[in-house]
């Protein structure tokens, strides 16, 4: 059986904060279930890997948890985060534009070598 989950964030719109509660908790369950746990942020989700960003938003409107305090939940949990390249570029940011949960950046081609030559289940938001 698979040890390893790769979520991918790729449809999730940070504008519609309900959206973004599910992938970091489900994340955070799966890492406390000793499974290794990588979230890949993708097109518009990027911006959740740039510093600032997540602290402005919520899951839920008038609470008092941030986005960013669920993507600290999940890497204290021992989930790593990594942010696709085209981001940079979307987003206008650099390498050291990313929040310190970020621990790299990777292209297409590692999504694809991931999925096809590793022993993981992809989750895909």
């Amino acid at each position: 059986m698979s040890k390893k989950l790769l979520i991918v964030m790729a449809n999730t719109d940070p504008r519609n904060g309900e959206e973004l509660g599910a992938p970091f908790f489900q994340a955070t369950v799966a890492a406390a279930m000793e499974y290794e746990v990588e979230v890949i942020c993708t097109a518009t989700s990027g911006r959740l890997m740039k510093k600032g960003e997540a602290e402005k938003m919520v899951v839920k409107e008038g609470s008092p948890k941030t986005v960013y305090d669920f993507i600290k939940d999940a890497h204290d949990a021992g989930v790593v985060f990594k942010c696709c390249s085209p981001n940079l570029d979307l987003f206008d940011m650099t390498e050291a534009d990313l929040i310190p949960e970020c621990t790299g950046i990777v292209g297409g081609a590692y999504l694809v070598e991931e999925i096809m030559e590793s022993d993981c289940r992809v989750l895909t938001y």
